[in-house]
């Protein structure tokens, strides 16, 4: 039997990247099947765990009919009961990203008979119950095809001796939030390194522009603070078996103090002995 077989669900929204999401995971060494009728899953599984298998990291991309989305709870519950290692990935986008991506490739949506709007509408509630089980949620509104390789990348390297795997996102607030984090944090309390003329072209990652966030007490005080709460929050997570925890850091424009915060806030977590990847949404804008 191959040991710590692991198995990752791709679902979400059509044209939030699923495919995108497979052929990333394939590349990192991942056995991916595409379409996979869920009523096929458990059989997969039986395959992966057989002792002359030699696929350790299985990833299955969930079909769009609507009867196998119906059923992926189930499955997905029924290999956990097992004793498996199954996680979910959930993909979307918001409405108008999706619209446009249909417009633009001129495919027409699954659900689409009503038209674009309504059948993502439609999507969007049935698929409810899924995302609310996901392990990990990704919006990729933002996302372009490199982007979303490298998010998946941080996500899913090889983390099966890690406790807790953490996402840690910088962003600005006047872009909006973000869709697909557990727990948010608002910087714009700190002053803004945007208004200091030789800082203001820089961002979170350069060191000036660290220093200026951090010689602030208030800074060195709220990182401590969140520190202790993430001390006292990870472990309970892993208690009740979580694998992925989400935590999103904005400031106004998503270049300065979020993004000095998020990489300081990363190297604390990692410090405490989990995985922390760190991402910057806006960092580009």
């Amino acid at each position: 039997m191959v040991a710590m077989a692991e198995f990752l669900i791709i679902t979400g929204l059509s044209g939030a990247g699923r495919s995108q999401a497979g052929a990333t995971l394939e590349d990192m060494g991942w056995f991916v099947i595409d379409n996979m009728p869920t009523a096929l899953i458990a059989k997969v599984a039986e395959l992966a765990l057989d002792p002359g298998s030699t696929k350790d990291r299985v990833a299955i991309v969930v079909g769009r009919d609507a009867a196998q989305i119906d059923e992926l709870g189930g499955e997905v519950s029924h290999l956990r009961s097992r004793g498996l290692q199954v996680r979910t990935l959930f993909l979307e986008a918001a409405d108008d990203v999706l619209i446009r991506r249909f417009e633009g490739t001129r495919r027409r949506h699954p659900l689409g008979r009503e038209g674009v709007t309504e059948a993502i509408a439609m999507e969007r509630l049935r698929l409810e119950p899924i995302r609310a089980m996901a392990d990990v949620i990704v919006d990729t509104s933002d996302l372009n095809v490199n982007q979303l390789r490298e998010r998946l990348l941080d996500l899913f390297v090889d983390v099966r001796h890690e406790t807790m795997q953490i996402s840690v996102v910088s962003f600005g607030f006047k872009h909006g939030l973000p869709l697909d984090v557990d727990m948010l944090f608002d910087v714009r309390f700190l002053p803004n390194p945007h208004w200091v003329s030789e800082l203001e072209p820089q961002t979170g990652l350069d060191a000036p522009v660290r220093a200026y966030v951090f010689a602030q007490p208030e800074a060195v005080e709220f990182a401590a603070r969140l520190d202790d709460l993430l001390g006292f929050l990870l472990p309970c997570y892993v208690r009740e078996g979580k694998s992925y925890l989400s935590m999103a850091i904005g400031c106004t424009g998503g270049h300065h103090r979020s993004v000095a915060f998020a990489e300081e806030m990363g190297q604390r977590i990692r410090n405490r002995g989990f995985g922390a990847s760190v991402f910057h949404r806006d960092i580009a804008r």
